[in-house]
């Protein structure tokens, strides 16, 4: 099957999703979920990924990042922890086959106030799936990590994430962090943001703007959607069902962008 165009753009902050083959529970173990956040560790000491925060679910994973400007640190990252993730269970399971849907997808998101909007959404992850009451319950998610901060096997980058968030100190990025995921939990409405695993990218029009600009021909046919709290670039349904046919239908847009996740 053909892969998808690596469509990379320096300098950064991306929102990955990366689906368990045809959607299965493979992550429900919790030694599992363990095993990635341990060998996404080792990413971040190998590769140098920068992580702001992270999610493990039964059967997806969501992970905020951002390029430092060197193209091969989030695939090569992506290429360790999905491989060796899979490879253990497959190994302990006697099992064989694809552990992982073959691409995972990346949205851009804008720093500050989007920035924020998408941490919530991803400390959410498992509030919406009716798993638990509040993101501390569920302990493969950075928001713990964020209010506790580790003094070891550290994932997140706190100063970024600081910087990105555009908070003065650490204790306002952690206020203001616990404040949102209050004010969601708060709110009722706990609905999907199909932004966030089906969007190129989130954020202010100018950002937007820049973004299609700077994917060139590429951005040829992709929407600009706005709403009351900011812009999307993305494919409309119609077009990747047109390339791929009905046999991918399952998978969806939010697989369907970005890197390739195969070993080279």
């Amino acid at each position: 099957m053909a892969r998808a165009n690596r469509h990379y753009i320096p300098g950064y902050t991306w929102h990955i999703t990366h689906r368990c083959h045809k959607r299965e529970f493979l992550l429900r173990f919790s030694r599992d979920r363990h095993r990635y956040l341990q060998w996404l560790y080792q990413a971040r000491k190998r590769y140098g990924l920068t992580i702001l925060n992270y999610m493990v679910t039964s059967n997806h994973i969501h992970l905020l990042v951002v390029d430092d400007g060197d193209k091969e640190v989030i695939p090569n990252s992506m290429q360790l922890v999905a491989g060796r993730t899979g490879q253990e269970y497959n190994q302990r399971k006697n099992r064989k086959g694809a552990y992982w849907e073959d691409r995972y997808h990346a949205t851009a998101v804008e720093s500050g106030e989007h920035l924020a909007r998408c941490m919530v959404y991803i400390d959410t992850n498992m509030v919406r799936a009716g798993v638990t009451g509040h993101p501390s319950m569920w302990p493969f998610c950075g928001y713990n990590e964020i209010q506790e901060p580790r003094r070891k096997n550290i994932l997140i980058d706190y100063e970024r994430l600081q910087r990105l968030i555009g908070a003065q100190s650490y204790k306002e990025l952690k206020s203001s962090h616990k404040g949102w995921i209050d004010e969601y939990l708060g709110d009722g409405a706990k609905n999907r943001q199909d932004e966030w695993t089906g969007s190129i990218a989130v954020g202010s029009r100018s950002f937007i703007e820049k973004v299609r600009a700077l994917l060139g021909f590429k951005a040829k046919g992709r929407d600009v959607i706005g709403d009351g709290e900011g812009y999307q670039l993305r494919d409309c349904a119609g077009q990747y069902k047109a390339v791929f046919g009905a046999e991918k239908d399952d998978i969806g847009l939010e697989n369907t962008y970005v890197w390739d996740v195969n070993d080279k």
